[in-house]
């Protein structure tokens, strides 16, 4: 995996497991790739992936099962939504308005090039 620097590598694998719930490529209930698996593949620390992980289960995205892994939770794709708009309400929407502020952009404005996209 390529690495971006402007973001944690933690988010980035949570931003890769979501392509993969999200694409159809991990199943609901299905086991998903180790924690071990995922860092020998991406050439990062186990303690990174477990991160990432635990972030994933502190959503309702994945859940342990003793001795076998992790499985993907059966609404993990409403749940990787209902996230990532938290997210985008959270972070990105609250950078943008501090941008459009200081380039003194308005509500108007962005509506108006919205519905010229149309």
């Amino acid at each position: 995996m390529d690495f971006k620097d402007n973001k944690p590598i933690y988010r980035q694998i949570i931003d890769y497991c979501f392509a993969c719930i999200m694409s159809g490529a991990w199943s609901p209930d299905c086991r998903i790739p180790s924690v071990r698996e995922l860092a020998v593949g991406m050439a990062v620390n186990t303690h990174t992936v477990l991160k990432a992980f635990e972030y994933l289960q502190d959503h309702g995205i994945i859940y342990p099962r003793r001795g076998m892994g992790f499985f993907l939770a059966a609404d993990a794709k409403e749940n990787v939504n209902l996230t990532r708009r938290e997210e985008f309400f959270s972070d990105t929407l609250t950078d943008l308005f501090r941008e459009m502020k200081m380039l003194g952009i308005g509500i108007d404005e962005i509506t108006e090039r919205w519905n010229s996209t149309d």
